[in-house]
Parts: C-alpha cells; sequence; structure tokens
C-alpha cells in the first residue's frame, strides 16, 4: 500500500525509503528526485526538494547517477522527530548541523548535536533523528551507499 501511495504522489518518502527503492530497483537515488522535476517541469532550486510530515529534504547531488556518495540538505520542522519506524540502511551517514538543535540516536547511543557539530556512523545500525530546538534545523547530510 505504502509504495502505491508514493507511486500515487500521495505520500513522499523519506531519504531512507528512497534509497531502499532504488536499489530494489537497481538504479541511482537521484533519478527519482529528477522524474518528479522532470513531471512538474519545474526550473527553479526547488526542482530537488522534497516535503515529509516532519522535515523537507533537498539534493545536493542530483546528476551523480550510479555514485556512491549523495548530499542532502535537511530543513527539520521545530520539535519534531522522524515519523513512522526508524531508519536503516547499507553504508554510512555523516551529519553536520548547520542550525538548530538535534538529536541523533544510533542504535541505544543518544547523541545531542549544535551548530558546527557532526556525526559518522554505520548506517545499517538502526537509526532516528529528531529535532530538539524550538526553532527549525538545518542538516548537511551526506550518505554512502555500496
Amino acid at each position: 500500500k505504502y509504495i502505491s501511495q508514493i507511486e500515487k504522489g500521495e505520500v513522499i518518502p523519506p531519504v531512507a525509503v528512497l534509497l531502499q527503492l532504488s536499489r530494489a530497483l537497481e538504479i541511482d537515488s537521484s533519478i527519482l528526485l529528477r522524474e518528479e522535476k522532470e513531471r512538474v517541469g519545474k526550473q527553479s532550486s526547488d526542482d530537488y526538494q522534497k516535503r515529509t510530515k516532519a522535515y523537507t529534504y533537498e539534493t545536493l547531488t542530483p546528476e551523480a547517477r550510479h555514485k556512491h556518495l549523495k548530499a542532502f540538505k535537511i530543513f527539520v520542522d521545530p520539535k519534531s522527530a522522524h515519523k513512522g519506524v526508524s531508519y536503516q540502511h547499507l553504508g554510512e551517514e555523516f551529519i553536520y548541523v548547520l542550525k538548530g538543535k538535534i538529536e541523533v540516536m544510533v542504535g541505544e547511543n543518544k547523541n545531542i548535536l549544535g551548530p558546527g557539530d557532526c556525526l559518522h556512523f554505520n548506517s545499517s545500525i538502526v537509526h532516528k533523528l529528531r529535532n530538539v530546538s524550538s526553532g527549525k534545523a538545518d542538516l548537511l547530510v551526506v550518505l554512502y551507499t555500496p
């Protein structure tokens, strides 16, 4: 049912789900973002932005076909967390906080990060994040997928 909702444009999947879908389909995740751009027909910087329930993400590497490294800007709403289950995907993840304060759970380890702080971890470990500040949190997230 979730896949059907994504196909119909009823749900915007989080980055981790995009990675899992692209891996299952054996395509580069940037293709899924580019298809949205072509469908909408925009030519602005919003071309590669997606909105989920708690955050917006923008790909910084839209043309990185068949590359292992993907970079995103993530904008997390105030006092909000990823909705649903925690995330887990093959590879590594690097988070750099540009603005705000976030809590990142990697397995059982809680990490509190503020502006200028960063975290690098094995993304095959269950992880989730939430914005613990009263303002929007802006992040730079780099994913490595094998």
